[in-house]
C-alpha cells in the first residue's frame, strides 16, 4: 500500500495597509539592520559603490515616511517609535563601513571583511556595522559612549571594539599620569586598575573571538593616534538625521 504525505507550511500575512500599527510593534530593527546590510554587500558586488549607497538611502527614506509620524514639510515635527529609533543610525554606519567603503583597501580586504560578515551571527554583524565604544573613568563602571570624537576626553580610557580591532586610547591626562609612573605607586592603586580594567576587557575579547582582531594601544599624541584633523566630505550622525528628516517628510518625496 502506497501513502502520499502532503506538507503544508501555513504563514500569517500582515497587509501594510490594514495592519500597519501591527507590523510596526512588531518591527526588529536589528535584524532589519543585518539584513539591509547584508543585501548592500550582496549588491555591491556587482554595482558601483555610489549606486549601492543610493539604493540603501532611498530605503531608509522610504521606511522613514512609512513608519515615521510627522507632518508634511515640517522636518522638527519627525518621530520615531522606540522600535524604529535605532535603525538610522545603523544605516549611518553602515554607509561608513568597510563593506561599503572601499577606498584606503586592497581588493583582498574589502573581500575579507564582506566574507566574515556575512557569516557571522546578529550580534557579531552589529558589531561589525556599529563599532562598540566603552569608556572607563574614575566616576564608575564602563560605561558604552557615542562613536564621536567627542566622546575623547582628558581623563578618560577608551576601549573600541570594531570586531577587526580591539583599540585602547588613553585620554592626554591619563597618558602623562601613565608616562610619570603613577600607577606603580601605592597611593595611586585606583590609577592602575583604572588602567588595566579595559586592557583585560579587551584580552577576554581576543580569547573568545575568532579570527582574533589586531590588538592597538595608544594614547593621546601616541604613534598609533590620527594626526592632524582632516576635512572630508563625511557628515556627523545629527546632520545625518536632520537630512533624513527633511527628505521623509518632503511634499515632493
Amino acid at each position: 500500500m502506497c501513502f502520499n504525505v502532503l506538507h503544508v507550511l501555513l504563514f500569517s500575512w500582515a497587509d501594510a495597509q490594514t495592519q500597519i500599527q501591527s507590523i510596526a510593534a512588531s518591527f526588529d530593527q536589528e535584524a532589519a539592520a543585518i539584513l539591509m546590510a547584508r543585501l548592500a554587500v550582496y549588491r555591491a558586488e556587482t554595482e558601483e559603490g555610489p549606486d549601492v549607497l543610493r539604493w540603501l538611502d532611498r530605503q531608509l527614506i522610504r521606511l522613514c515616511q512609512k513608519f515615521g509620524d510627522y507632518h508634511k514639510d515640517d522636518p522638527n515635527s519627525f518621530r520615531f517609535s522606540e522600535t524604529f529609533s535605532l535603525y538610522p543610525q545603523f544605516m549611518f554606519h553602515l554607509r561608513r563601513s568597510p563593506f561599503l567603503q572601499v577606498f584606503n583597501n586592497s581588493p583582498d580586504e574589502s573581500t575579507y571583511y564582506r566574507h566574515q560578515f556575512m557569516r557571522q551571527d546578529l550580534t557579531q554583524s552589529l558589531i561589525m556595522v556599529q563599532p562598540i565604544l566603552y569608556a572607563y573613568s574614575f566616576n564608575g563602571p564602563p560605561e558604552p559612549v557615542l562613536l564621536d570624537s567627542s566622546s575623547i576626553l582628558p581623563d578618560r580610557i577608551l576601549l573600541m571594539d570594531t570586531f577587526f580591532q580591539i583599540v585602547i586610547y588613553h585620554g592626554e591626562t591619563v597618558s602623562q599620569w601613565r608616562k610619570a609612573g603613577y600607577q606603580d605607586m601605592p597611593e595611586y592603586e585606583n590609577f592602575r586598575h583604572l588602567l588595566q580594567a579595559p586592557v583585560d576587557d579587551a584580552q577576554e575579547l581576543l580569547h573568545t573571538r575568532f579570527p582574533m582582531p589586531r590588538y592597538i594601544d595608544t594614547e593621546h599624541g601616541g604613534s598609533q593616534e590620527s594626526g592632524a584633523p582632516i576635512l572630508t566630505d563625511d557628515v556627523s550622525l545629527q546632520v545625518f538625521m536632520d537630512h533624513l528628516k527633511k527628505l521623509a517628510v518632503s511634499s515632493a518625496a
